[in-house]
């Protein structure tokens, strides 16, 4: 591909940087994590080394586009919720597609050729992307070609449309809007813009609200209320896990007496907590959480316990409602969850709110599930 990243100086225009400090929320996760304004500030990276776009970054971006370029007629959220499914924000991510041959590039995943034909018949020309079709990688101006891609949809043969009808275009173009084979899209894009404030739930007040999911089967774990990240002092293990899980913690030999040795009684076992209150697993309760589902769930997958305790202890360090961005043990966000729980048949959890994946047994499953489907993905 030729293109990298390592800063956002590298792929963005000054007057964005400037803008992007100008938003308090950036701002103060940039400071939190010692970047320093007139210095380059690195791009967050994901454990495969690729960088993405954090979700205050994102929506920062979308609402600096938006009110720009849009006059805020296009929703932020509907493009940070495109961006969540198309890419995973990340700014370097290419698909190509064996059925119709065409290559998506970026955040917001656009064909060079469907931004130049925006140049060519719409006027969107601001970006030279007939000369350097590389400038779609660029955060900005991927966001800015989505956004009139998704304008232009919104009023596609001078009709106002849908809201429905602009995501499905977007996915499988006009002539699919109304296609059965878009629709598993707008219903991730659905719960994937509906939970967005929350999953990020150190960006302020949470907003919670139960994605439109089919109807699934008897799982371990029973719709429940949202869970909110919460102090590990006064916080029962019977809060966040089932009680058939439970049973089967107290019968893993190497619990039961570490819990006996601290003096744990049935129906409430506390979960440890650091010196910030945040509530983690020991080692051995999280080898025991790996056996369980790996013999429960994974057992002729080739999954090893090893392996998904090594990705907790990297990812997570072992904090159950996760490190930063990364929410749960696993590190797994909400959209792939529940694209593993609708679309791949992984489920024997639900996922009905982000913070299910604050849920020990929860984020192992789900952690174990992609690994499987990574495991088999194009036949390797």
């Amino acid at each position: 591909m030729g293109v990298s990243f390592k800063y956002w100086d590298d792929c963005v225009d000054p007057e964005d940087m400037e803008a992007m400090w100008n938003q308090p929320e950036v701002r103060r996760e940039w400071l939190d994590v010692g970047e320093t304004q007139g210095q380059r500030v690195h791009l967050s990276r994901d454990p495969d080394g690729q960088p993405y776009l954090t979700q205050t970054e994102m929506r920062a971006v979308a609402e600096i586009v938006t009110r720009t370029h849009f006059d805020s007629l296009i929703d932020p959220e509907m493009i940070c919720a495109i961006a969540e499914l198309e890419s995973d924000r990340q700014p370097l991510a290419v698909r190509y597609d064996k059925k119709t041959k065409l290559t998506t590039v970026g955040i917001m995943q656009i064909a060079p050729r469907t931004a130049e034909w925006m140049v060519r018949e719409c006027n969107y020309s601001l970006f030279p992307v007939e000369e350097d079709p590389d400038i779609l990688y660029r955060p900005f101006i991927s966001v800015y070609f989505g956004a009139a891609y998704l304008k232009w949809l919104s009023n596609f043969d001078n009709k106002a449309r849908t809201e429905e009808f602009i995501v499905r275009a977007y996915k499988g173009g006009t002539k699919k809007a109304n296609n059965k084979s878009t629709l598993p899209y707008w219903k991730r894009y659905l719960s994937v813009k509906e939970s967005f404030p929350s999953r990020k739930h150190f960006d302020g007040p949470l907003r919670t609200q139960a994605p439109t999911s089919p109807t699934s089967p008897t799982s371990p774990l029973a719709p429940t209320s949202p869970v909110s990240p919460s102090s590990g002092i006064g916080l029962y293990w019977e809060s966040r896990v089932s009680s058939e899980d439970m049973e089967q913690m107290w019968n893993h030999p190497d619990v039961s007496k570490e819990w006996n040795n601290s003096n744990e009684e049935r129906g409430k076992v506390h979960f440890a907590h650091n010196s910030e209150k945040k509530p983690y697993l020991s080692p051995v309760e999280l080898k025991a959480i790996a056996d369980i589902i790996v013999s429960k769930y994974f057992s002729t997958r080739g999954i090893k316990t090893t392996v998904l305790c090594a990705l907790a202890e990297i990812i997570s360090m072992r904090f159950i409602d996760g490190v930063e961005a990364r929410v749960g043990l696993m590190g797994i966000d909400y959209s792939t969850a529940f694209w593993l729980y609708t679309e791949v048949g992984y489920r024997a959890y639900r996922v009905d709110y982000v913070e299910d994946l604050m849920k020990p047994f929860v984020s192992m499953y789900f952690g174990a599930a992609y690994l499987a489907w990574l495991s088999e993905y194009e036949g390797r």
